[in-house]
Order: structure tokens, then C-alpha cells, then sequence
């Protein structure tokens, strides 16, 4: 598995990962197309070397070539987004990024969500800091994000809504999950653009899993500081042996709740908003509490990064008072999505692998599901279709 790290030890902004990204072997030729696919204009991206105490490192800047930073809302990012041309999983996860910062903008200034307007982070440059990234972790094969404690800097920045202190309210909300330090660095070192974006990639907050390092790359801020190189560190690797190994010891987490007090059907919801928002499996269990009294446990696993988020939605959406957590150990197979073409239609599935022997492959039951309503063909006729026509495509290397 392919692994991103970066150490934020001068902070994190969107440039300064769009630069390190660069700096790692993106081409910016490329990374240019795929953003020329979003229908938004008035920029321009150029990328230098420049050096900070000595480190070598690119510092990427958007140039807006129109004097227009419009304050836009949730619904005119998501028809922005939705009418461009990049994959739908790549928008998914950008508008997934928004819609946090949306959501911490909207709870620090007590304002709805649908009536929040984002000023700065709306503009052009933050979409492209936002979908650059994305695109870029994307064309590097990450498949995992880890991040070390994040410098915020001190002092105090210069905003829309005016003068507020470092870290702003949206940054030091979006970081709640994350090991973060202020420092005497007297700047705004990490933008809530840079705390969304590790929050919505789900950024694995800690020291760098065990793994072989392949590259390192710098990836410069806009100020060249006094006391400390200004950039972001990234180092590619990947992670040790095979894949029966546990990578995700502690990084890796379940959250547990018994409830005995709320209505069955409640349950459906909770479980897809707590998918939705990032949870990697969720699962229902039976259980007798005190008294012989029956009850439902939930049962989540989820990133570290992800447990107050998840925490939250327990919270609002169930019944429980409390909620309980703990590390476990993960072995996993490495795991990629194929596409499985049929007569009538596309399938897709998750190909589990141990080294390049294809173990499992799981294919998507809503995709089969849509499929058999639309042909009228048994799921489980569609199922051993798929499975057939799996060795034949080109996600697979062995047969099954």
C-alpha cells in the first residue's frame, strides 16, 4: 500500500500541499488538464523552486487573473462541481472537503448551513487548492494519509468577518481530532483550507506508520520565515511486507454504544449517516443488559481522525449517553475498485489482494441491485455473471 505522510512542522495550507504534491512528481501539465475540467476560469497555476533555510522545495501559487472573489454557497459549489468533468469519486471527496469547511464556517458564526456563504475559501484559488489536491494524491497512487502534529502559529489573521486570532475559528474547528501546538511563529501557519483538507481525506494524525520511504518532497509556504524553513514536508512509501501484516495498530479505532430505549427503525439512519460521514464499516449486535433487558449495540470502525466527528452523530441521532472507544489491530489485503462491463450494464467491485494473487472481490450490491431492477435479472444471476466475467477484465491478474 502506497502511503503519504506529511509533517507539518511549519503548518499546512492548500498551496503548500498543492507545492509539495508537485515536488513529489506531479505533473503540473497534467494536474493543469484534469483542473481544466472544473468550469471555473480566471486563474492560472505557476510552480518555482525557492529555498527555505537551505531545503530545496516548489512553491505553487494560484494567480487570479480576475479581481472577482465571489462568496458563494454550498449549492453553488456543488453545481460548480457537478457539471465538471473529473471522475465522480474525485467529486465526491473534493465536495466532501467543502462541506466541512461549510459546516465549520456555519457552526463557529451560528449561521445555517444552507445560508452560509464562504468568502475567502470560496473563491477560485480554494477550489483549486482543494481539487488540485485531490487530483494530485490521486495521480500518486495515496492510498493513505498520516500527518504529524500540526504548528498553527500564533498571532492573528486578517479575515472577511475581520480580525480574528490564530488559529481561526474554522481551522481550530476542523482540527479537533488532530494533534496541534501553537508556537511563537507570529503568522497564520495552518488555513482552514489546509485543516479540511486533512480532515475530509481523513488524515491519520500521528508519527509516520512503519513503512519504506520512496520520496521526500518540500512543498513551500508564501512567507520565508525567520526562525524555521516555511514549508510542508511529504514523504511517499510503502508500508512493510505483505499484507498480513497489522499496519493500522492504533491508528485504527472502535466506538461501541448499547442502547435499549430507542425505536428499531431510528437505526437504518444512524448507520448512513455514520457511513456517509467517513466510518469505515458499521455494524449492529444483540445484546441482554442488566435486568435481562434486550438491546441493540452499535458497533463502529473508524479512523482515529474521525472520533469526535463520529462521536457527534452518535450523539444527535441516537439515544445514547455515552459512547465507548478502543484501538484494534487491522489485517488487510490491499484493495482496489474494479469496473466489471456486462451486457446490460457496469458492476463495480472491490478486489482484495496478497501481493499480485487477487483473494476476494466483492462486487457492489447497490450497483447490482440497480442493475436487476432496470433488467429484471436475478441479483444472484447478475452476481455469478460478474464473478465470471472478472478474470477477463483488467483489474484482474489471476483468476479467482
Amino acid at each position: 500500500m502506497k502511503i503519504a505522510h506529511l509533517d507539518a512542522f511549519s503548518g499546512l495550507s492548500g498551496d503548500m500541499l498543492l507545492g509539495v504534491l508537485v515536488d513529489a512528481g506531479v505533473s503540473l501539465v497534467s494536474l493543469k488538464q484534469e483542473l481544466k475540467k472544473i468550469p471555473i476560469n480566471g486563474y492560472r497555476l505557476s510552480a518555482k523552486k525557492v529555498i527555505r533555510h537551505g531545503i530545496a522545495a516548489t512553491k505553487l501559487d494560484v494567480i487570479l487573473t480576475k479581481n472577482v472573489r465571489p462568496a458563494r454557497t454550498w449549492k453553488d459549489i456543488c453545481r460548480i462541481i457537478k457539471n465538471s468533468e473529473i471522475s465522480p469519486d474525485l467529486q465526491q471527496k473534493g465536495l466532501h472537503v467543502f462541506e466541512l469547511l461549510f459546516r465549520a464556517e456555519a457552526k463557529v458564526h451560528g449561521v445555517p448551513f444552507e445560508d452560509t456563504h464562504l468568502h475567502e475559501l470560496s473563491a477560485v484559488d480554494c477550489i483549486v487548492d482543494i481539487f488540485g489536491a485531490v487530483i494530485g494524491l490521486h495521480m500518486l497512487g495515496v492510498e493513505r494519509l498520516s500527518v504529524s502534529p500540526i504548528n498553527m502559529g500564533s498571532g492573528t489573521v486578517k479575515t472577511a468577518h475581520g480580525i480574528l486570532p490564530v488559529p481561526a475559528p474554522a481551522t481550530a474547528e476542523l482540527l479537533k481530532s488532530f494533534a496541534a501546538y501553537g508556537s511563537d511563529v507570529p503568522y497564520e501557519l495552518t488555513t482552514p483550507t489546509g485543516a479540511a483538507l486533512l480532515n475530509g481525506l481523513s488524515a491519520i494524525s500521528g508519527p509516520m506508520p512503519v513503512s519504506i520511504p520512496l520520496r521526500t518532497a518540500y512543498g513551500a509556504g508564501s512567507v520565508d520565515l525567520q526562525t524555521q524553513p516555511n514549508v510542508l514536508r511529504l514523504t511517499l512509501a510503502h508500508t512493510l511486507g505483505s499484507a498480513l501484516q497489522p499496519h493500522e495498530t492504533a491508528e485504527t479505532m472502535v466506538m461501541e454504544t448499547n442502547i435499549d430505549d430507542m425505536n428499531p427503525q431510528i437505526f437504518d439512519d444512524v448507520m448512513d449517516k455514520l457511513l456517509e460521514a467517513g466510518a469505515l464499516d458499521v455494524w449492529l449486535e444483540q445484546v441482554i443488559m442488566k435486568k435481562s433487558r434486550p438491546a441493540t449495540k452499535i458497533c463502529i470502525l473508524a479512523r482515529h481522525g474521525m472520533i469526535a466527528k463520529l462521536a457527534e452523530i452518535l450523539f444527535r441521532n441516537s439515544t445514547t449517553l455515552g459512547v465507548r472507544i478502543y484501538p484494534v489491530d487491522r489485517i488487510v489485503l490491499d484493495r482496489t475498485i474494479a469496473s466489471i462491463r456486462l451486457p446490460f450494464g457496469t458492476i463495480r467491485a472491490k478486489v482484495g489482494r496478497l501481493g499480485d494473487d487477487v483473494m476476494n472481490t466483492s462486487f457492489e450490491y447497490a450497483d447490482l441491485k440497480a442493475l436487476s431492477g432496470k433488467t429484471g435479472i436475478p441479483i444472484k444471476q447478475l452476481a455469478a455473471d460478474a464473478l465470471r466475467a472478472f478474470p477477463n477484465s483488467p483489474a484482474a491478474k489471476k483468476k479467482l
